[in-house]
């Protein structure tokens, strides 16, 4: 763990439904104390976008001193294709900030901003850990007796090969290793059912890949699985991971505003909410999405941290505190080492 040299964290100012204003909100909080003493290690802020927006935000709030503005001249739309991004849009916020992550000046980078674009230029400017083909996003979710399932890939590729997939499975292992200790954490595929015979033509080869590997791979998991306490990853595609994710959001908040409904229909119902009030609050706390927010890229040169494009505030900070630890613990090495060991075994 990093106790000397300062944590660099740079976060994208045009990234997210509500930027800048939730990005700077964002920033407010992470200076806090109640943030900031997480950590061992100082941390230095940055925020990169259009000068122009930024500046009198950060005035506003009296951040000027506070949090370093990186100038970019142009913005990553959300419809924008990431080949478009690319080749046009190299003073964008998410560009100027991958090439500074690239080029030391900064530790990470934290963006709630175009997927598509964010992989493609993360993974141009910053490259891939030898043995890697892809990036991917690998998000966190809430498990039963307070653990977490880390699912991968989440949005990033959308097809994939079995190799990507035994890929995936290889960083996936290796990060929770590296970030949650877990000495062997146990890996498996989803799936429609369990049985072997099961999924398609890409499933089933990459199955018996990962049979093949030194991995603690289980076999197939289904949906239901995922909140349990079966396995610590969960290997699919960005497409399937993504439909699995917003599905899991969106179930959560049901679930959240049918319970207030319920326990704002009567007075009985409200006299029973206020003596379960603090068991409420923790289940709420539970199923909050915004509290795993933060998706690291893995299998990059460098640290990006994935945000939700919905993100409020507080669940922005959620994506700024994944990159900090990532940083003081010098993530980034550790899984490069560790993949180049599976990989050559």
């Amino acid at each position: 763990m990093l106790t000397k040299s300062e944590i660099r964290l740079l976060v994208d100012g045009h990234g997210g439904d509500s930027a800048p204003s939730m990005v700077i909100e964002a920033l407010m909080m992470a200076l806090s104390k109640t943030f900031t003493r997480q950590f061992d290690s100082p941390i230095k802020f940055g925020i990169v976008g259009q000068e122009e927006l930024i500046r009198p935000l950060l005035e506003q709030h009296g951040l000027e001193d506070r949090v370093v503005l990186v100038a970019s001249t142009d913005v990553v739309g959300m419809c924008d294709s990431p080949s478009h991004a690319l080749r046009r849009k190299k003073d964008s916020s998410i560009h100027v900030g991958a090439r500074l992550v690239r080029d030391g000046e900064w530790d990470a980078l934290v963006s709630a901003g175009n997927t598509g674009a964010l992989m493609a230029i993360s993974k141009l400017l910053l490259r891939m850990v030898p043995g890697i083909d892809r990036p991917a996003i690998a998000s966190m979710i809430p498990a039963v007796d307070n653990g977490r399932t880390l699912m991968l890939d989440a949005g990033a590729n959308s097809e994939c090969t079995s190799d990507h997939l035994v890929q995936f499975a290889i960083m996936g292992s290796c990060y929770l290793q590296a970030a949650e200790g877990i000495e062997s954490p146990r890996v498996g595929l989803l799936n429609i059912g369990s049985e072997d015979i099961k999924g398609t033509d890409v499933i089933k080869l990459t199955s018996s890949k990962l049979s093949d590997t030194t991995l603690n791979y289980i076999g197939n998991v289904e949906g239901t699985d995922l909140f349990g306490d079966k396995v610590d990853v969960v290997v699919c595609d960005g497409f399937v991971g993504n439909v699995a994710l917003k599905t899991m959001e969106g179930t959560a908040r049901f679930l959240a505003d049918s319970m207030k409904q319920e326990l704002t229909s009567g007075l009985v119902s409200k006299a029973g909410a206020l003596i379960a009030k603090r068991a409420l609050k923790r289940f709420k706390d539970k199923v909050n999405p915004g509290k795993y927010n933060g998706a690291p890229l893995l299998g990059l040169n460098g640290i990006v941290v994935k945000s939700h494009g919905g993100a409020d505030a507080e669940s922005f900070v959620s994506a700024i505190a994944v990159a900090a630890r990532e940083v003081s613990e010098n993530l980034t090495s550790r899984i490069s080492e560790s993949v180049q060991e599976q990989i050559e075994s």
